[in-house]
């Protein structure tokens, strides 16, 4: 069954050694994710039916862990969240494998592109290779769609059990418009049992699918399935999303199915061609971490939520199957402890069991914050640190990359000190690189920092360091504080201003390598 957009949980359902803080916490994430990423505490309370102390704990734990941020009066997913969606997708390897080819079909097309999995009775997005139009047509990464609506459910369909149908036609039944699933607005018609049906078995004799406006009117796409070697099952479903004003379904099959069915075969060469994946080390330390949080924040962190969540860090690239023991010695939990949790996710959907020994990540766990995360920006992913800087120095901060040409800087976030006298330079502000802090630094890959004073303005200084893409290395952005050059010597921002600034830049920098290994984050 579908992710509920209710948390509610069937007391009599719940095994007798789940974990009840990590049901309410899960809860939580999911309301959070529902909401667009930002829900008021009170909001999360009515939604959830849980008390408003249970959610200020739940929510400073997860605060914490820097899985939320806790601004004024509302809830925020934050990027790190991302680490538990990134998990399954490591350990799926079909975004690390197949995900350039989808980028270049996309190039090739000039048309949005994307991978999905089946998740129950609907399908789960795992990559999009989005095209950039006034009218842009893709869904995030990690939404789920309801089968029925859309060209690969008709694909995943033809492998489903009897249990599976039973349980989509029970879905239906309790849900005809389709109001459980955010990602599609609700149907407008009726649809019949027998017109999903025929469209399964129109695609078990052509080998692909079509869409044609199920979501919502405009809106087509045309699907062919990648199939895993050695079994032949379908393991994801590639996707061509267009409007009807560029492709009529009628002119999809003979436009693009050609294409398509070429790209899918480059993908099933590279799934058969794949070695097989290198153990990537696990999360180190994550049960003495939060053993310490606990002691030092009381009763406000939730032991048992924080431990449950590392449960899910434990899985990855090489770890896509894991025993109960090696959950519990990747994680430094009690095997007791690992189990429960497992357990708990087990009844949650978040976990299933391949065979008696045993766990796996389900396509679920990207319901956990993935879509309204997995279309960040760096300027977003810095406001935050840069706005916490600017508090604690109160001087203003910001965030600048270089122009194409290379020529330039241009601001793209900032957080301005509330002083009499602060310096403000709006986003969109371009100033020349080489006479910038914040350009020397991106200039010059030896340079660790720069102080400068600026030439634009008499008595303005600015500080700046790089900020790095962890996956490659380069410098893509530069963090810097600006200020009047009366209130702080080149000395004392050496001494004080410039490892507040490092310790900001690396924050940035964490976010950053949490949002853009599976997807791809704007740097402007």
């Amino acid at each position: 069954m579908p992710v509920h957009t209710t948390t509610a949980v069937d007391e009599a359902a719940v095994p007798a050694e789940a974990v009840a803080p990590l049901i309410r916490g899960v809860s939580v994430l999911r309301e959070l994710t529902e909401a667009g990423g930002t829900m008021s505490p009170s909001g999360l309370e009515r939604a959830t039916g849980l008390a408003r102390s249970t959610v200020d704990r739940i929510t400073s734990t997860l605060a914490r862990m820097g899985y939320v941020r806790l601004d004024g009066r509302d809830v925020i997913l934050a990027p790190r969240l991302m680490d538990l969606g990134n998990a399954y997708l490591a350990s799926l390897r079909l975004p690390a494998l197949l995900a350039a080819h989808a980028d270049a079909l996309a190039d090739e097309l000039d048309e949005s592109v994307s991978l999905a999995v089946p998740d129950a009775d609907g399908i789960r997005f795992i990559h999009q290779a989005t095209r950039r139009r006034a009218m842009s047509l893709s869904f995030r990464i990690g939404d789920l769609l309801p089968a029925e609506r859309t060209a690969p459910g008709p694909l995943f369909a033809m492998e489903w059990t009897q249990a599976e149908w039973h349980g989509w036609r029970a879905r239906r039944a309790r849900d005809p418009e389709n109001r459980a699933f955010s990602a599609v607005p609700p149907r407008e018609r009726p649809y019949a049992d027998e017109e999903f049906t025929h469209r399964v078995a129109r695609a078990r004799e052509d080998g692909w699918a079509l869409d044609d406006q199920l979501i919502e009117p405009g809106l087509v796409a045309l699907s062919v399935p990648v199939r895993e070697p050695g079994t032949h099952r379908i393991a994801c479903v590639a996707s061509v999303v267009s409007h009807t004003s560029r492709h009529p379904a009628a002119d999809l099959r003979e436009a693009l199915l050609p294409r398509l069915r070429r790209a899918v075969a480059t993908m099933e060469r590279e799934l058969r061609r794949a070695p097989a994946a290198a153990p990537a080390p696990p999360p180190s330390a994550l049960a003495a971490w939060t053993g310490g949080s606990k002691r030092e924040l009381g009763r406000d962190f939730v032991e048992s939520l924080a431990r449950g969540l590392t449960v899910l860090t434990a899985f990855g690239e090489g770890r896509a199957r894991l025993t109960l023991t090696e959950v519990a010695k990747a994680t430094g939990l009690a095997r007791a402890t690992a189990r429960r949790a497992l357990i708990t996710y087990e009844h949650l959907g978040l976990v299933t069991r391949p065979d008696e020994r045993t766990y796996a990540l389900t396509p679920r766990v990207l319901s956990l914050g993935f879509p309204p995360l997995s279309r960040t920006t760096l300027p977003r992913l810095a406001v935050p640190h840069l706005t916490d800087l600017t508090d604690r120095l109160q001087e203003s901060t910001t965030l600048a990359a270089l122009s194409p040409d290379r020529e330039e800087i241009v601001h793209t976030a900032e957080a301005t000190a509330h002083r009499v006298m602060s310096v403000t330079i709006p986003p969109g502000t371009r100033a020349p690189a080489a006479d910038t802090a914040l350009g020397r630094v991106l200039l010059s890959p030896d340079r660790d920092h720069a102080l400068l004073d600026d030439t634009r303005e008499a008595g303005l200084r600015t500080l700046a360091v790089p900020i790095h893409d962890a996956r490659t290395g380069t410098r893509v952005a530069a963090a810097g504080v600006a200020m009047h050059a009366a209130r702080h010597t080149p000395e004392e921002c050496a001494r004080t201003i410039l490892p507040a600034l490092r310790t900001t830049a690396q924050a940035i920098e964490a976010d950053l390598h949490a949002a853009s290994r599976f997807t791809h984050v704007p740097i402007t």
